[in-house]
């Protein structure tokens, strides 16, 4: 079974920084977009950031933009979410995702493989 992991999740204090890391098999979905997801307690999954396969187009969710940073490595098939300026309500698990499709995809629906998810907890 193709397999994301995700990794670099733990507890954050109130303004500071997270990196979180998905690790995708060797080979394997080089050419695919690839997006963060979170998903808080007692709420649905909702976009947080995407990147198309080159690494030349990303999106953001408008409650991240200016903090968090996505980016990949192809050479390592590893993509990653840098969080910065973190704040409690960005408390939740994250999943990274990845979609056989153009541009940096925002709906999850589009997104075909999915890693277990990595809790972020921000306090405050």
């Amino acid at each position: 079974q193709v397999q994301l992991v995700e990794s670099g999740g733990g507890l954050v204090q109130a303004g500071g920084s997270l990196r979180l890391s998905c690790a995708a098999p060797e080979g394997a979905f080089v050419d695919w977009a690839m997006g963060w997801f979170r998903q808080a307690a007692g709420k649905e999954r909702e976009f947080v950031a995407g990147i198309d396969y080159s690494g030349g187009l990303t999106n953001y969710d408008d409650s991240v933009k200016g903090r968090f940073t996505i980016s990949r490595d192809r050479a390592k098939n590893i993509a990653y979410l840098q969080m910065n300026s973190v704040q409690p309500e960005d408390t939740a698990i994250y999943y990274c995702a990845t979609a056989y499709a153009t541009g940096a995809p925002t709906t999850p629906e589009t997104y075909h493989y999915w890693g277990q998810g990595t809790q972020v907890t921000v306090s405050s």
